[in-house]
């Protein structure tokens, strides 16, 4: 189970059960956490809408890479990407049908130490979790975790609302890093933050 404070609240099934375009701009602000301590506030996400997204690894269908998406909802899926980094989403909507938010980038907010000692390139705190692949380093995420349920937090890893709400208003524009679906405005991020990967 993740480390949880006074003021935590996790998130229930019912928050992923939601188009992930619904999803994604409240995931702002809400904080990952493992069970060793590691806690980090999400500032940037992506949505992926499966069959209407060329840009989902959904899109074509159900495989054994991409099985846990068309899980429950509030599961992780991780996936490898170009031979070397590993990336998280969340996986949303309803059982089978296979969409889900990429978690981009987020604030270091405790277990810092671990974080250097797993990122020790990162020559700023502000480079720990700036990039869904640095975020996963950070955290120790890979395949071990695809599939985790991050509403019990039973797999080491959740998701908790801590109090702060998402931007009034965050900002809005195409994902980062595809080659299909380009212009789509799925990706959200907190306006004007330091730990965006991309502002």
């Amino acid at each position: 189970m993740p480390a949880t404070r006074d003021r935590d609240t996790r998130l229930p099934r019912a928050f992923y059960r939601r188009d992930p375009r619904e999803v994604a701009p409240e995931l702002l602000n809400k904080v990952l956490a493992s069970a060793d301590g590691r806690r980090a506030r999400i500032v940037e996400v992506e949505a992926y809408c499966g069959a209407d997204d060329a840009a989902a690894h959904t899109y074509r269908g159900r495989t054994a890479r991409n099985a846990v998406m068309f899980g429950p909802p509030g599961m992780m899926y991780v996936y490898f990407t170009y031979g070397m980094h590993y990336c998280c989403n969340t996986v949303c909507g309803e059982d089978g049908v296979g969409v889900g938010v990429l978690l981009r980038a987020a604030e270091p907010l405790a277990g810092l130490e671990r974080m250097r000692e797993a990122r020790p390139a990162a020559k700023r705190d502000r480079d720990l979790c700036s990039g869904p692949a640095r975020l996963c380093q950070a955290f120790g995420i890979d395949r071990r975790q695809d599939g985790i349920d991050l509403v019990t937090g039973s797999g080491g890893i959740g998701i908790v609302d801590d109090g702060v709400p998402p931007p009034a208003e965050p900002a809005v524009g195409p994902r980062i890093g595809i080659r299909h679906a380009v212009d789509a405005p799925w990706r959200w991020h907190v306006p004007g933050h330091i730990h965006v990967s991309r502002r």
